[in-house]
């Protein structure tokens, strides 16, 4: 079930990535500042690497039972959704108290990849 949940997510923030990178390189070329437009794309370029990162995630989940993936999975998920999110925000409204969120979705995105990292080094044996 978990390798699904992963995998599913995957599919879903890819497809958010290249929609909103579309959206962005044509709805919103000319209605956002050259900054706003930068923060929003470093926002979708965010989600679409760590749509890539679940996919990884889920991928692995359904050949190996390693614990570690679940919370590699969190992390990148719920990160995504802070971190892109949040700059996805502060480019379209210009609000500032989104700019705080954002260096949190950050530190899930890491955790997520130590967690990977922990996952695949401590599963090492499973590997054969």
């Amino acid at each position: 079930m978990t390798a699904r949940l992963w995998l599913g997510l995957a599919a879903a923030y890819g497809f958010l990535a290249v929609a909103l990178g579309a959206f962005g390189a044509h709805a919103l070329k000319t209605r956002l500042e050259v900054d706003q437009l930068a923060t929003y794309r470093t926002g979708v370029e965010y989600l679409f690497w760590h749509a890539l990162a679940l996919l990884a995630v889920g991928l692995l989940a359904g050949q190996r039972a390693l614990p570690g993936l679940h919370y590699a999975g969190l992390g990148f998920a719920l990160g995504i959704l802070l971190f892109s999110g949040s700059l996805f925000a502060l480019s379209l409204t210009g609000i500032r108290a989104f700019g705080p969120i954002t260096p949190i979705g950050g530190l899930l995105l890491l955790a997520g990849w130590a967690s990977l990292l922990v996952a695949v080094l401590r599963g090492d044996a499973a590997w054969g």
